[in-house]
């Protein structure tokens, strides 16, 4: 890569859940490369015991309709093996978080304490210190008898206070979380028993939404996708921390946190990094900037491209040397494992607090430059990607080709966005790493794919110098040491 030179030094919309949500079509950036997961597979084909895969993850995308339609089967069918209302047994499913096996296996075992820890019957005893009264308990009113309502706990409050309750709560955003007014009962209020005394449509309508979110949340084999106002569902049959795509937003996400996809840092972890790196944001922003000093003339210095393999040619001399590091790149083929990896002081522990203080933050800001500097190179790559459709799009236009003879360009630049993505991931992991074997081998396959990632930038954007072959050649080595770290390294 080249480098320009400068003189001076230097994470729930309620819409989400509305049933007559059609589905519309959105406009995609020419330079956006988000589906670099798609595409690709004919370029880096994997042999033998390489084909597997070890981000593959079946996944369903259902809309509002579809998934509540799964819910209520499972609804319906668990109330008539429970015998209760479907209102209880959604309240159950939601308390056990539908996990069926388990609601069937503790129903045949003891089937009140089964209502007891879902939250739909109070406990015997409980229920045998209430003493009838015509006396609303909030309210203090005398009240005639049809106009008390009490859920299965039997605690006996006025309809009008009952409905103040309600409407508050759901004008707040709760759904399965309405429950009993009593002080220290806990018993949730089957839906039937909310909608009557809820005023208007438009605050039914509300409820609706809420709890079609708690239902679907609370289900351990689905997601609310967090795209903006996209209302679909995905399901899987395994939860996992794995890369899942929505298909009518094109959101991708990490399905057990619904967070940005991480691998192979596990779910977690991520949130430890991101908060660290918000509260030492103040900290770190000396090393966001874009420039550097020439390690050999001290000018400087800002990427203009995603490879971090340095060159910068002047008359009397030439330099080639690695970003990161600003090392020597004609050695630094055999160093890589060097400059990704941090070297711990083996007697740390033995220094002062203020050492030991200063010693932390070196090892957090090594870890957060590489982070950043990943991220950053992304962006950019970005931009070399839409020169590549450009270019494909200029020589189809000249009679130079078909499409399909020049997409291999456009595969490998998505090839590099997606290892180079998972490369970015690598640091958080090896941050919070234990020191030991499983580390070193760790940043012994995290060098490797970054070596070969730069590799494969390096090519990418000289692409008119490389062949066909070799260019495909690097993506497969490139994508064959990604997912050996996943293999290896990915959370299950």
């Amino acid at each position: 890569m080249s480098v320009d030179m400068n003189s001076q030094g230097s994470d729930s919309n309620e819409e989400d859940y509305d049933p007559n949500c059609e589905e519309e079509e959105e406009d995609e950036d020419p330079g956006d490369i988000e589906d670099y997961y798609d595409g690709v597979a004919n370029d880096v084909e994997q042999q033998g015991a390489d084909a597997f895969d070890p981000e593959e993850y079946q996944f369903t995308c259902l809309t509002y309709k579809e998934s509540e339609s799964t819910l209520n089967e499972h609804m319906a069918s668990l109330a008539a093996t429970l015998k209760v209302s479907h209102a209880v047994a959604k309240l159950v499913l939601v308390s056990f978080h539908w996990q069926i096996s388990e609601i069937l296996e503790r129903h045949k075992s003891n089937a009140a304490q089964l209502l007891v820890e879902a939250r739909v019957q109070p406990t015997s005893s409980k229920h045998a210190m209430v003493h009838s009264s015509h006396h609303c308990a909030v309210c203090m009113q005398f009240v005639r008898k049809e106009n008390l309502l009490s859920l299965a706990c039997q605690h006996q409050f006025c309809r009008s206070c009952w409905e103040q309750h309600c409407t508050v709560l759901v004008k707040d955003g709760v759904g399965v979380g309405v429950s009993c007014m009593a002080q220290d009962c806990l018993l949730r209020t089957p839906e039937d028993f909310v909608f009557p005394l809820l005023p208007s449509e438009e605050l039914k309508d509300k409820y609706r939404r809420y709890l079609f979110r708690d239902y679907v949340e609370s289900h351990y084999q689905l997601q609310l996708c967090p795209g903006a106002d996209c209302p679909m569902v995905i399901q899987v049959q395994e939860p996992k921390a794995r890369r899942v795509q929505c298909n009518r937003c094109n959101e991708v996400f990490c399905f057990k946190c619904r967070q940005m996809y991480h691998a192979p840092t596990d779910c977690a972890t991520i949130r430890k990094w991101l908060t660290k790196c918000a509260d030492d944001s103040e900290t770190a922003n000396y090393i966001s900037a874009h420039t550097k000093d020439c390690p050999k003339c001290n000018i400087c210095i800002e990427k203009n491209g995603g490879c971090n393999h340095m060159v910068m040619v002047f008359l009397l001399f030439s330099a080639d040397f690695c970003w990161m590091c600003l090392g020597d790149w004609k050695t630094h083929g055999s160093e890589y494992y060097e400059c990704s990896r941090y070297k711990e002081n083996p007697d740390i522990v033995n220094q002062s607090q203020q050492a030991q203080a200063r010693e932390a933050l070196k090892k957090y800001l090594f870890y957060f430059e590489r982070w950043e500097n990943h991220n950053k190179s992304l962006q950019l790559e970005a931009q070399t990607y839409q020169r590549i459709q450009e270019k494909i799009q200029e020589r189809v236009m000249n009679n130079l080709g078909t499409w399909i003879d020049w997409q291999y360009l456009q595969n490998a630049a998505k090839l590099l966005a997606k290892c180079r993505y998972t490369l970015q991931y690598t640091y958080p992991y090896a941050y919070y790493m234990e020191s030991g074997p499983r580390k070193k081998l760790f940043e012994y396959q995290q060098a490797q794919l970054e070596a070969e990632i730069e590799n494969l930038s390096w090519k990418v954007e000289r692409a008119d110098s490389y062949d066909r072959g070799d260019l495909e050649n690097q993506m497969h080595i490139a994508e064959q040491r990604r997912r050996t770290l996943l293999k290896d390294f990915h959370d299950t």
